[in-house]
């Protein structure tokens, strides 16, 4: 992981180098709609109040709660001792972006979604709430977690939402098994797994499918996913908006094209 202060520096240069956030001089017309009328969207979507209610009461919860470790060279069954505020502080998605992401399922009238990293279902309930026809199927690692989860998916009344708890590597597995219009990936921040998670969701992905990558300049490891990502065969397009990449298939796009685009 960066330090702060190298991720800063990053953030300058990325700034100061990216297209313009307002479109000018992108001539892609596929990406230019995509900036104009998703990334410039300034709507107050009724939706965000609901959930940024429930992100405040996230973030003053107090309570401690028992997470299952899935980290590297954990031993099985380990559990750490986490304050819910602290979780939702350190892993919650910034508004910003998670109601980008809403924008994003709006825009393309995503129907089935999958999210990798519930966490405390801030994001998720932004992707269910986008169209409510959508059905999103989100993956936990732990079951705490989760049921914290559930308690928001509760109170905000989102009945189109499938959690499936467990570690990745053995749960991803059980849910390829179908097309999905948009995939969010934030379950992992080292190379080979999300390297792996990635082939694994490549059946599953058609051409109108997006893939999107939280924290793509979050380490040097991840960056080298990134540009692994961007080479793929079946990657015609992707957007660089730092915190997260936008990742397309449209079999339309010719020629291969790498956008970094001021957000």
């Amino acid at each position: 992981m960066y330090s702060s202060l190298q991720l800063a520096s990053k953030y300058l240069r990325y700034y100061c180098t990216a297209a313009n956030g307002k479109g000018h001089g992108i001539h892609s017309p596929f990406v230019f709609n995509l900036v104009t009328q998703v990334l410039n969207d300034k709507t107050n979507y009724p939706e965000y109040k609901r959930i940024e209610q429930q992100r405040s009461l996230l973030l003053g919860n107090e309570s401690i709660i028992e997470v299952d470790d899935f980290g590297a060279g954990s031993v099985k069954g380990l559990k750490k001792q986490r304050v819910v505020q602290q979780i939702a502080a350190s892993s919650l998605k910034p508004k910003k972006y998670a109601q980008l992401l809403h924008r994003l399922v709006k825009y393309f009238e995503s129907k089935e979604v999958l999210e990798l990293g519930t966490s405390l279902g801030i994001t998720t309930s932004y992707l269910a709430s986008a169209a409510k026809q959508s059905q999103v199927t989100t993956l936990e690692g732990a079951a705490s977690i989760a049921a914290l989860a559930q308690q928001t998916f509760d109170t905000l009344q989102l009945k189109n939402i499938k959690t499936v708890t467990g570690n990745f590597d053995e749960t991803l597995q059980t849910v390829t098994n179908k097309d999905y219009d948009f995939i969010f990936i934030d379950g992992n921040h080292r190379k080979e797994p999300t390297l792996r998670y990635f082939s694994q969701l490549i059946p599953c992905v058609h051409n109108n499918s997006v893939m999107v990558f939280d924290d793509i300049h979050w380490s040097k490891e991840m960056e080298e996913t990134w540009e692994e990502i961007k080479k793929h065969a079946s990657v015609t397009l992707t957007v660089d908006l730092f915190f997260i990449g936008l990742v397309f298939f449209r079999k339309e796009q010719k020629e291969k094209e790498h956008f970094v685009v001021r957000f």
